[in-house]
């Protein structure tokens, strides 16, 4: 099969500096590595996005692996990417469902449903890009709408650490040194370490919580029991979703946002690799739409390719997607162990709190980024007007009531976005 026949090169090429294209690969000892790599690169957002949802972690990790495999066979073997769980679902699904946290999402069923029909409009949108192009797309989309719509993505959760994952006073001096930890591992440290920023942080942080907590008493200690019980291999809490029309008119708008992040990710790789993959584009965004379908409709959340793989892949220079069907045949395996599972829920709340601060705001700089990258004017009003406006909205969390159906922050941002850009762009025409 053509998607399986990468160009092997050596490990001597990398260290002379070269790139490795996505129709390359190294041995496959480096490229295993490399595949672990990613994997803990899309790990912490990944977890995180269920645990703020109420889902199961295991089954979420377990369906990116899935969701990964299907999007490598949908674009042939031709797209560098991982597919996580997507944060553009956490402000819907937790209106949906009701859901405040912690703990599990009693309303879960009614959230997957809505996530499926997610999926299939993701996938329609693909189809009509398979075969026309993703000219119509950009038209409605430009960077300034692309770039304010991520943003708001980050900003609009920005409460739910600050407000809902510090109980106490000590609860956020440990936010706060979750924060400082990833910081300090991103700037003063090198190579594969940091690399794995996220990781080091939230475990750095979680050593001094046990220290503060269960040493010197501070707060609530740190309880490992579960892990120690639970079995190393079993099968993940699977759960069926349920078709409520208010959930899914709620739910299913989030598609144009991945449309946004997959478009814009593909752009992003294609710049790195001086390979055009924009003609993979409805193909990228099918199986991205049917791994959506096929997540949910075991229990696990919406998934969109990751930004966090990208920088991965920029920082190495490593595009080959042999690397991605190594990572994700990995969240696989791992995704049927208990032990796993329960080693994340054991993670303090105050120290994932910590870490969704910086992952929330690198989804705002995200935005920012494509705002610099594309070179947007804002001296134009038109740019500066989407652009506020659509911030504020996010931000504000914004609703417009429709009778029953209630469209929040990110609907409001994303769909106020393209509609007031084609509305003030009608005069430059």
């Amino acid at each position: 099969m053509g998607m399986f026949n990468w160009t092997e090169r050596s490990e001597s090429a990398l260290a002379r500096g070269g790139v490795i294209g996505p129709d390359e690969r190294l041995p496959w000892g480096a490229t295993t590595v490399m595949g672990v790599q990613h994997l803990i690169a899309m790990f912490g957002a990944t977890v995180l996005a269920p645990i703020l949802m109420g889902f199961d972690p295991n089954v979420a990790v377990l369906m990116s692996g899935v969701g990964t495999l299907i999007f490598f066979v949908a674009t042939g073997g031709k797209v560098p990417s991982y597919l996580g769980s997507s944060f553009a679902f956490i402000g819907v699904v937790m209106a949906a469902s009701g859901y405040s946290g912690p703990g599990p999402n009693a309303n879960l069923a009614v959230a997957l449903g809505g996530i499926v029909a997610c999926g299939l409009l993701y996938t329609l949108i693909g189809a009509v890009v398979h075969a026309t192009g993703t000219g119509w797309i950009e038209r409605f989309m430009p960077p300034v709408v692309t770039g304010s719509v991520v943003a708001v993505i980050g900003l609009n959760l920005a409460h739910i650490p600050i407000k809902n994952m510090a109980a106490t006073g000590f609860d956020a001096w440990m936010q706060a040194i979750t924060f400082v930890s990833v910081a300090l591992v991103a700037v003063f440290t090198k190579g594969m370490v940091q690399r794995l920023l996220i990781l080091m942080g939230l475990i750095v942080a979680s050593v001094v919580y046990a220290v503060l907590t269960n040493g010197m008493g501070l707060g609530k200690p740190l309880d490992l029991s579960g892990v120690a019980n639970a079995a190393w291999l079993g099968m993940p809490n699977f759960s069926t979703p349920t078709f409520s029309a208010n959930a899914m008119l709620l739910i299913a708008p989030v598609a144009i946002i991945l449309v946004a992040e997959n478009l814009g990710h593909i752009k992003a790789v294609t710049a790195m690799t001086g390979k055009d993959l924009d003609r993979y584009m409805g193909r990228a965004f099918m199986g991205d739409g049917v791994a959506t379908m096929v997540s949910a409709s075991a229990g696990g959340t919406g998934v969109t390719t990751y930004a966090e793989n990208i920088g991965v892949m920029a920082a190495t220079k490593i595009y080959s997607t042999a690397v991605f069907l190594v990572a994700a045949c990995m969240a696989v395996l791992l995704g049927f162990s208990p032990k796993f599972g329960a080693l994340i829920q054991a993670i303090p709340l105050p120290v994932m709190g910590g870490v969704s601060i910086v992952v929330f705001g690198l989804i705002a700089i995200a935005g920012a980024k494509i705002w610099v990258d594309n070179k947007v004017d804002f001296a134009d009003n038109k740019n500066l007007l989407v652009a506020a406006i659509t911030l504020v909205l996010g931000t504000g969390d914004f609703t417009l009531k429709f009778g029953e159906f209630a469209l929040g922050g990110i609907g409001t941002a994303t769909f106020g976005a393209i509609a007031l850009y084609a509305l003030l762009n009608r005069r430059a025409a």
